[in-house]
This record gives structure tokens, sequence and C-alpha cells, in this order.
């Protein structure tokens, strides 16, 4: 009796996860966070209008989603001043950033990326059989010049840059990345993560024209639109790229009712502001809960603030851990220097309550 015959690929790939989710955490302590502030998901919520527009979707769950997202992109067009032919629907970011790496990456491929930025686009390149190449941070930004720059040196035939970051929260504008693109080199793609955009200041959003071949931008409904659990993200970019994902995709990976939430949510503007302001007060409560503790947080432009632990990774990694122990889930970057800090995201007042509370009692038992 013989098992399956692995690719050799496959058989060098370890057998992992970018993050260890909540759910998993809580099984493995065998008890609930108190505050889950760690996964960077909206707890202020999506829409009642999407809400109620996938609970209205749920009684045809018996039927195959459309597998055009013909609706959804129609209104993604009209919002973006695009064509339909500019925009992709997929599951979510991570799922086109999947996509898109099929597409373009081959084994021994070069891509370049930040040393410590988004790990599942590593892992999609590591599955594919692309080499990352990394470069640092510079003042705790991703750096288009360094990155442009690597790309050159090894022949990427993608670069990711994601604006704002995660996990520091920072950001460049919009402006300042479309002038980088002058040294971006031929035959590479800049992947342009905006996932968090919807929370950043005005002009940090790329005006980059919609056919511009040297660059894909990812959207998506997990953040400000508080829709993680329904895996609606979105990419625009020129015609003949966005055509190339009907070649990889799973035409029917996205249900009708997170189509029909999608669509909800992109209509009501009035709850998006509504989110915004909710998201600036809780940058601001963590910004105070970390003064009022002598640690300095992060300016971001996102739904989380990063929080300089003063030390270095080992100091960071027990200040979490003893958050950990009382119930209060966050997360910390991978890569130094970044890991000197934690990343809290935005909550509730009374998650802000809790974390008050938390911090102070880890970082004396992480001093001990």
């Amino acid at each position: 009796m013989t098992g399956p015959r692995y690719t050799p690929l496959a058989l060098s790939l370890p057998a992992t996860v970018p993050f260890v989710g909540p759910e998993t955490q809580e099984r493995q302590r065998n008890a609930p966070f108190a505050a889950r502030l760690g996964a960077n998901e909206n707890v202020f919520g999506p829409s009642p209008k999407a809400i109620a527009a996938m609970q209205a979707a749920a009684a045809e769950v018996w039927k195959y989603g459309d597998a055009q997202s013909h609706d959804l992109r129609t209104a993604l067009a009209d919002h973006h001043g695009v064509t339909m032919g500019h925009i992709v629907v997929g599951e979510g970011i991570d799922g086109l950033l999947g996509y898109l790496v099929r597409l373009l990456v081959g084994p021994g491929d070069a891509v370049v990326t930040s040393d410590g930025a988004y790990p599942t686009f590593n892992y999609h390149v590591a599955g594919f059989g692309g080499v990352l190449h990394k470069v640092p941070y510079v003042d705790d930004r991703e750096d288009p010049a360094s990155l442009f720059a690597k790309a050159a040196e090894v022949d990427a035939k993608l670069v990711y840059l994601a604006n704002p970051d995660n996990p520091m929260g920072t950001w460049h504008s919009g402006a300042d990345i479309v002038a980088a693109l002058d040294a971006l080199p031929d035959g590479c793609l800049l992947v342009l993560d905006e996932a968090y955009v919807e929370c950043a200041p005005d002009g940090t959003a790329a005006p980059v024209a919609p056919d511009d071949p040297r660059v894909i931008r990812m959207r998506t409904f997990s953040k400000v639109y508080g829709m993680a659990g329904a895996r609606v993200g979105y990419a625009i970019a020129a015609p003949e790229l966005i055509s190339g994902f009907d070649k990889v995709r799973n035409h029917f990976g996205m249900t009708r009712s997170a189509q029909a939430g999608a669509l909800a949510a992109l209509e009501d503007d009035a709850w998006l502001h509504h989110v915004r302001a909710e998201i600036i007060g809780a940058r601001d409560a963590i910004t105070r809960i970390a003064r009022d503790n002598e640690l300095t947080a992060l300016p971001s432009a996102t739904n989380f603030v990063a929080i300089d632990c003063g030390q270095d990774a080992a100091f960071a990694r027990a200040v979490l851990n003893e958050l950990i122990e009382q119930d209060i889930f966050v997360r910390m970057p991978f890569a130094a220097p970044q890991d000197r800090c934690i990343r809290v995201s935005c909550g509730t007042a009374a998650d802000m309550d809790a974390l008050a509370r938390a911090l102070p009692q880890a970082l004396a038992k992480a001093r001990n």
C-alpha cells in the first residue's frame, strides 16, 4: 500500500499557518479571551444594512454565488471610477494574493518584500517555489526606495508594499508612492496592499491610473467594513491582468451572502463614517494607555496601534504573554527591530478599560 506522491516542493515546505488564530489559542489555554485585540478585526461590526442583506441572502443559500460577482463589481467600479474590467473580487486579500502569486511566480522566481511585513504573502510565495528577498524597514516604515532597488538587483517579478503598514500602522502619502514608481524596474509588478486605507488620513490612497500595468491595488471588506468572517476582498488593476485571474481563481469561491453583504456595506457611507470615528477614538485611548504606562505608541493610520515597549523582543514577548495570562489577546511584530513592540487592535470602551487594567500588571511581571 502506498500513499500520495507529493511534489518535491510540497515535501520541502513546513506544515504551518501564517497566524495562530485566537480560537486556537483559546482551545490551547482552555479559556476565552476577555478582550480580542490581536487580529485587527473591526469589533464595531458591519453596517446593519450589510447584516440584513446577508440574512436575506441566507434563504437562497441553496444557490451558488454569482461566479462573476457582477453586482458587487459593478458597484466597486462605480465607487472607484473604473470599469468592471479593472476589478476582481476574491476570498479576501489573502485569497487574491494566492491567485496573483500563482499567475506570476514559478520555482526560483525572485520576489521582494520587507522583513517583518505581512507573512501571508510570503506563505504564498513559498508555496509556489518563489525566492523571497527582504529589505529592512526604515524608521518603522516599509521603504519603497529600498524595495524597488532590491527588485532591480534580483530581477524580481513582484514587490509587496502595504500602505498603511501592518504590523506597524505607519504610512506614506499616496503621492509619494506614485513618485517612487519611477524606480520600479521594468517587468516588476508592485502589489500595493491597501487593506487599511479607509482608516488612514486623506491622501494616503495612491492615485494610480487604473490602466497602469505596474501596479495592482488590493482592498478588503475585512477592516473598516467589519466583515472579516465573510472573506471579501478585491483588486484594482489593468484589465489584462485582471482577466488573468479567471485562469486560476475559484469561480464559485464567493458566497451569495458575502456578495450581498459587501454590496450593502459599500453603499452605507453613514456607517463607514461612524466606524472611522470609533477607530480614531480607540487609537487615542490606546495611545493614552501607553503614555500612562510610560510607553510610546507609534502614530497609526490603521485600526490598531503598535506600542513600543522600550526594550528588546524578549521583553515585548514577556509583556504579550502576561497580557494573555490576563485574558487580553494581542500580537507583536515578527522581525527586529519592530519586535520591540506589541500590536493592539482598536476595541470597545470595555476592551480599552480591560487593557488599561492589565497593562501595568503585565509590565511589572515582565520586568521581574
